[in-house]
């Protein structure tokens, strides 16, 4: 391992580390554009000059371009290097505009924090500057071409990492233009990275575009909740409003980036018609009022069927304090049926998948980036978990061989031997995906026909489906497995379908016993027979269910509270809340204002976490002490008992 100085501190680093990053390991900040850690280095900026005082290398030198050798002694104050700095700076902002008050990337540009830094504070070039003409890049993201540095960064990812073909670079010299042969939407499912990505104001988020500066945004570390991949996030909430959601780094998850689909969902959550009511019979109530409604009708309800016609009802989506919750509801009032799925095909293929899974044999995204051998069986990873289809990108990028069995029949092309490039080929409304896999592969008809055998470090991917669970039983145990699941919490819901024998609703509604139904936050694909009375339903967003409950309860969504998501590899990650519930300032029209009478309460504020909504219920059912499950940091995790079994839930990153 090298071992140097710089600014007179020992470093001894890795093998192929370059300078820029050295410095970084012992905290020693140098200013960069072009280089970024997950594209790596591009030599395009100039400005990470740093002095080469001894060792093999002498002179000012780029950081980003040197690696790490044995004696070197580096530093990044000397005179000669802060001057190269500051005149590229300088070279930087002479076509750069003066829009800084009114950029809204103010505030995170990396542009202005290293021109401040550079010690670059007058202008004085007073000639024409470049200008460009923009282009509609889709109803997302925004495109400023005039504070374009130069830095490659966009290009890069857009084309080397995430694999698309209609964005990139054109022109030479001063005249290089980032951007599509013709306006028009961009066709890749990770164009949202552009945004973060991008050091300057190049490309800004249109859902939040001159809503807020970046100090005045509420924010909190969170989970993506729109598949099962867990990925790590920082939504972005202002007057009750989320107006957007940024990648959050974890190295084992999903890295630096996320998808489209979990970065642009924020209509849901800020929904003028979301329910935010409480209903008892489609009477606006008082959440308390509800619940004293619930549990006058419940104790009527088991008066007269008995407990054993009662299903308590969790769902995938919602977090692992509330379905823990559902089961001791479930307990406390000896219901016949606790659900947590619907399809007993499902819940039955969710149990085998998630009972494979052991921690030393269970996939993260990471060890799929890092696989010399994958085979994916059986999923739509572009429609059903795209972070996934991009961390094996990264795979075969790095060499690794890419085998397909069995397609979903969502994938367009199915030839054997062919390579597929991503070409997306439409967004419907419902937000599906429709394109090919961003990385070539070769179709074979089993997973037998697969060399795992000679791979180092082969990972198989699969959806919960029969094909998928049929072709890991003839998996070597060398091979890790990561299963495509559905809902952020399946995971979770899965062990405690095992721990506690739930059952899936239609499975328990076959059963006649059932006359009742108290859910939350589950989906049905179907209509309930007229003879179910759904006594209760609790949620943030309308369903089947809800329509038909006699007392709706509103929940809070996930960005309005805190918990506990459970993902497809084991991974337990809390979520924290980001911003108070209630409706968003900007739907406060005339026509939805409420009466201006003085209220601690916002406007449709009146709602709860689930798990929340099932401690009142217990209390007033005659539960004395209703012990929460996430009272300490990890306390939630003791309602799933996954030793017992040789598993064990994956540490949070």
């Amino acid at each position: 391992m090298p071992k140097l100085i710089i600014d007179d501190i020992p470093v001894e680093v890795p093998e192929g580390t370059t300078v820029l990053e050295a410095a970084q390991s012992v905290d020693i900040p140098i200013p960069h554009f072009c280089w970024h850690p997950a594209l790596g280095k591009a030599g395009a900026c100039r400005v990470c000059a740093v002095k080469m005082l001894d060792g093999p290398v002498k002179g000012v030198q780029m950081s980003c371009m040197l690696p790490a050798q044995d004696g070197m002694v580096v530093s990044t104050t000397d005179g000669e290097a802060v001057a190269m700095r500051k005149s590229v700076i300088e070279w930087l902002m002479i076509n750069h505009p003066h829009d800084c008050p009114v950029c809204d990337e103010g505030g995170e540009c990396q542009l202005q924090d290293f021109t401040i830094a550079g010690g670059h504070g007058i202008r004085r070039y007073d000639g024409k500057k470049r200008t460009y003409t923009n282009q509609y890049l889709g109803e997302y993201i925004e495109h400023e071409m005039n504070r374009c540095i130069q830095c490659y960064r966009c290009a890069r990812f857009y084309q080397e990492y995430a694999g698309g073909t209609d964005f990139g670079v054109m022109g030479r010299a001063a005249t290089i233009y980032f951007g599509r042969q013709e306006e028009g939407p961009l066709e890749s499912p990770f164009s949202g990275n552009l945004v973060d990505i991008c050091p300057t104001g190049v490309f800004t988020d249109k859902t939040a575009r001159f809503r807020a500066r970046y100090w005045d945004y509420d924010m909190a570390p969170s989970i993506c909740p729109h598949c099962s991949l867990g990925c790590n996030t920082v939504p972005m909430a202002r007057y009750r409003e989320l107006l957007k959601t940024t990648a959050r780094r974890n190295d084992q998850v999903n890295g630096w980036f996320i998808c489209d689909k979990g970065r642009f969902a924020n209509a849901m959550v800020n929904a003028p018609e979301r329910p935010r009511q409480a209903l008892v019979d489609g009477r606006p109530v008082g959440l308390d009022e509800a619940l004293d409604a619930v549990a006058t009708r419940l104790g009527d309800f088991l008066e007269l069927h008995g407990p054993q016609a009662l299903a308590i009802v969790g769902s995938p989506r919602m977090d692992l304090e509330g379905n823990i919750m559902a089961a001791r509801l479930a307990e406390l009032l000896g219901a016949g049926a606790l659900c947590y799925f619907d399809d007993p095909e499902q819940a039955e293929l969710t149990g085998t998948a998630t009972a494979l899974l052991m921690a030393d044999n269970s996939a993260s995204q990471e060890d799929v980036r890092k696989a010399d051998l994958i085979a994916i069986v059986g999923c739509d990873l572009l429609n059903e978990a795209p972070m996934m289809a991009l961390a094996v990108r990264q795979a075969w990028r790095s060499g690794a061989k890419i085998y397909v069995i069995t397609p979903h029949p969502d994938l367009l092309p199915e030839g054997e031997g062919t390579n597929h490039t991503l070409a997306l080929r439409e967004r419907v409304a419902e937000g599906r995906v429709r394109g090919e896999l961003p990385f070539p592969f070769e179709h074979v008809a089993a997973i037998s026909d697969v060399p795992l055998a000679q791979a180092k470090r082969p990972v198989v991917i699969c959806g919960a489906t029969t094909e998928g669970l049929e072709a890991v039983q003839s998996v070597p145990r060398t091979a890790k497995l990561a299963f495509i699941l559905d809902g952020p919490n399946a995971f979770g819901c899965a062990e405690l379908a095992r721990q506690h024998n739930a059952v899936a609703l239609s499975t328990a509604l076959a059963d006649s016993r059932i006359r009742g139904i108290i859910s939350f936050e589950a989906d049905l694909p179907r209509d309930l027979s007229p003879g179910i009375d759904v006594l209760a339903a609790a949620d943030w967003r309308s369903t089947r269910l809800t329509a038909r409950a006699g007392v709706f309860l509103p929940t809070t969504a996930w960005v309005e509270q805190e918990g506990i998501y459970v993902n497809n590899e084991g991974r337990a990650q809390r979520f924290n809340k980001v911003m108070n519930p209630g409706l968003p300032i900007k739907g406060l029209t005339p026509e939805l204002h409420p009466p201006r009478t003085h209220g601690k309460a916002a406007p449709g504020g009146d709602v709860a976490p689930s798990a929340r909504l099932i401690a009142a219920l217990m209390q007033r059912l005659g539960e004395a002490e209703v012990e929460e499950p996430l009272s300490g940091p990890w306390a939630g995790l003791k309602g799933l008992d996954v030793k017992g079994d040789g598993k064990r839930l994956k540490e949070s990153v």
